[in-house]
């Protein structure tokens, strides 16, 4: 397992807590640094940190086990030996895998999904862009390992999805515990990943495709390199025409506490500069005491070099309870578009073990297994959507380009009345109980049935995640929702133009792979009527094999 950055970056965290002061001018309008470079993929925008690193024993992975969900890979995550200390939001995932935890408060099965699968990716890329995040870093530790070939699948899985939704993403090496780096990090550049900068979708700036190599400079056992050793590198990256970004420790510029002496010349040879933070407070007092005795003289020595400056801005973490319900996280956006930074790094994504994703999270304990101890996004008494802190990084970056004025005031809503901006995943259902697909029979004109042998427009639906968690079907047959008609005493039918109770389904995932539906229109499940032969209508008490189907993503 890779080495966490959290573990070795505590030192000046609690002196600066202690040491916060207020700060002046807190809502006056920022005063923006001229950046050293024109707007690009990086330079006004909002990259998040990708981790990617998730897989599951059976998901077709060369890794082949939990992996980052255990601390043991060859066993399923359990209470004893998961990993995790946040929850991920599952509704919107059609693969996943069956963990060692209980059922969830709601009574569904404990699952977690595999970056390995492509729709899981696909979902976090469309979810970047429905809340408006432009560039995803994705992480790359030592590839030459047992964990190589599934980072490699997991590239290319990122760059299909990135090309679907119009989103940027650039190679973010993480040198720690990488022994020998110097040479190989050189080697899996030319011959791995630079064909990659082909991609319409691979970042660029200053017309240089990205690349960042964090851990330079910090000052712990496990990124040993000498400054010659790491100017070399950064030099090479150059020679290759590339916009090299640095991921440096919190004090490179005074070169004292998490940062190692004599790194100046290393720090200052980078495009642009992104100072690491988590861990380093917990509280909005200490990130206003960084934006004034850190942050602020950065930006200056940044716009005094010509370098680029991309603070890192996190959420806070979950599982310490830092985040009071978004205030913390928009504050450290606020501080950091104030302060004039030239690009913000979302510290991260999908940062499950950690904490401090942004991703799609358990809204309350109805959605983590009853016996998981982590903590649901309602765990200071405030209600959240799963979606709340992508919400709040959308908004973050208007800020950011200005389109949304600049406000210590949070204006995202924890929870929003009326659906958020949505992901569409487009399914097909497939009935266990004949293997047949779902179709809108006669356009739509006719019920839903289970009786194709193959996928076409009638038998394609989009999957809509309501507010309320419930999903709803519009089939693409006649772009009507489905509804359980006549309070589901009659057959489903596509014929509907809003969204009411009739039109709402739960989606429940079942141990062995497929989903049923519950309508609530009377809370019973949908099934395949007469072994399939029938119509689909909602009017089972428990779920058999007739009530089972599998999701296929389109």
């Amino acid at each position: 397992m890779a080495v966490t950055r959290r573990t070795f970056l505590r030192v000046a965290a609690a002196g600066a807590a202690v040491a916060a002061v207020p700060v002046a001018g807190a809502e006056l309008s920022a005063t923006r640094a001229a950046a050293a470079s024109p707007p690009g993929d990086v330079v006004g925008k909002v990259t998040v940190g990708y981790q990617g690193w998730f897989a599951a024993t059976g998901d077709g992975s060369p890794i082949n086990g939990w992996w980052h969900w255990s601390n043991n890979w060859g066993q399923a995550p359990n209470p004893a030996i998961g990993s995790v200390v946040s929850w991920p939001d599952m509704r919107e995932y059609t693969r996943a895998y069956q963990t060692g935890y209980a059922a969830l408060g709601n009574g569904e099965p404990a699952r977690l999904y595999s970056n390995y699968d492509q729709q899981t990716i696909d979902t976090h890329f469309a979810w970047m862009r429905d809340y408006g995040i432009d560039t995803a870093a994705l992480q790359r530790f030592n590839p030459t390992g047992g964990e190589g070939p599934t980072r490699d699948a997991v590239t290319a899985k990122v760059r299909t999805a990135a090309e679907a939704t119009g989103r940027r993403f650039y190679i973010m090496y993480d040198v720690s515990g990488w022994t020998a780096m110097q040479s190989q990090i050189k080697s899996d550049w030319t011959t791995k990943m630079s064909p990659y900068t082909a991609s319409p979708a691979y970042a660029r700036q200053n017309g240089k495709p990205v690349v960042c190599i964090w851990g330079f400079g910090f000052n712990d056992d496990g990124r040993p390199f000498t400054p010659a050793q790491c100017l070399d590198v950064i030099t090479w990256f150059k020679a290759q025409g590339c916009y090299v970004i640095g991921g440096v420790p919190t004090y490179w510029r005074e070169g004292i506490n998490d940062s190692r002496p004599g790194f100046a010349e290393v720090y200052r040879a980078f495009h642009m500069l992104s100072p690491w933070m988590v861990g380093r407070t917990g509280d909005v007092a200490g990130l206003d005491w960084f934006y004034a005795n850190v942050n602020t003289p950065d930006q200056a020595e940044c716009t005094a070099r010509g370098i680029d400056y991309q603070p890192c801005v996190m959420p806070g973490d979950l599982s310490a309870g830092h985040r009071k319900h978004g205030d913390f996280y928009w504050r450290h956006l606020y501080n950091m578009v104030r302060v004039g930074a030239a690009g913000l790094y979302v510290s991260m994504f999908d940062e499950y073990n950690e904490g401090n994703q942004i991703a799609k999270t358990a809204e309350t304990s109805a959605w983590q297994p009853t016996n998981f101890t982590g903590r649901a996004l309602d765990e200071d008494g405030t209600a959240c959507s799963s979606d709340y802190y992508l919400r709040l990084t959308g908004d973050g970056g208007r800020m950011l380009r200005g389109t949304l004025p600049l406000t210590a005031v949070r204006p995202t809503q924890p929870v929003v009345s009326g659906p958020p901006p949505s992901t569409t995943t487009t399914v097909s259902l497939r009935a266990r109980v004949n293997s047949r697909y779902v179709a809108a029979e006669n356009a739509g004109a006719s019920a839903l049935i289970a009786n194709r042998t193959a996928i076409g427009p009638w038998e394609t639906f989009d999957l809509i995640t309501n507010q309320d968690a419930s999903i709803s079907l519009r089939a693409h047959a006649n772009n009507a929702y489905v509804t359980a008609e006549n309070a589901g005493a009659a057959a489903l039918i596509a014929n509907r133009t809003a969204i009411g109770p009739w039109e709402k389904f739960d989606l429940i995932r079942n141990a062995d792979g497929s989903v049923s539906l519950r309508a609530h229109a009377n809370n019973a499940y949908v099934t395949a009527e007469n072994a399939g032969a029938a119509a689909l209508i909602a009017n089972r008490t428990a779920i058999g094999t007739w009530e089972k189907f599998d999701l296929v993503s389109g």
